[in-house]
């Protein structure tokens, strides 16, 4: 049950950042601050509503997901791939290992790992790339 809520978690800070900032013209920092800011005080009003685990965990995710909300409009993104980014950052927050004890920053790196991840295979499906005629191609210039 943890998981799925903080996967749900993930998804709705991501797409309501996204949807605050761009529907809304409220920003990216504005909305991600304001929306993070609820979020963050919800649990620190609350703090035994939940369990210890999502209590501790939930505004974290949302903060984290609310920086793949964050992302321009110049990169393309739209909400359904705004929301699958927050589902990834959600995955590689829960299965996350040592690696990024001490890292500054590591929230935004995991909101870009996960933007970009999602942008780059949204990319992927939807030009059709013929793998087989880029594998061809690479090859002849090997020869």
């Amino acid at each position: 049950m943890n998981t799925i809520i903080i996967i749900l978690t993930g998804i709705l800070g991501a797409a309501l950042t996204f949807y605050v900032s761009k529907h809304l013209k409220q920003g990216p920092v504005r909305a991600s601050a304001l929306l993070s800011l609820i979020v963050g005080l919800f649990f620190y009003t609350f703090p035994e509503l939940l369990n210890i685990y999502l209590t501790q965990n939930i505004p974290i995710v949302f903060i984290g997901t609310s920086f793949v909300g964050m992302v321009s409009s110049k990169a393309k993104g739209n909400i359904i791939q705004i929301a699958l980014a927050g589902l990834l950052f959600s995955i590689i927050y829960m299965n996350k290992s040592e690696l990024f004890i001490g890292y500054g920053g590591a929230l935004g790196a995991l909101a870009l790992i996960s933007f970009l991840t999602t942008l780059g295979f949204s990319i992927m499906f939807s030009k059709k790339i013929d793998f087989k005629k880029v594998i061809s191609s690479f090859r002849k210039k090997r020869e």
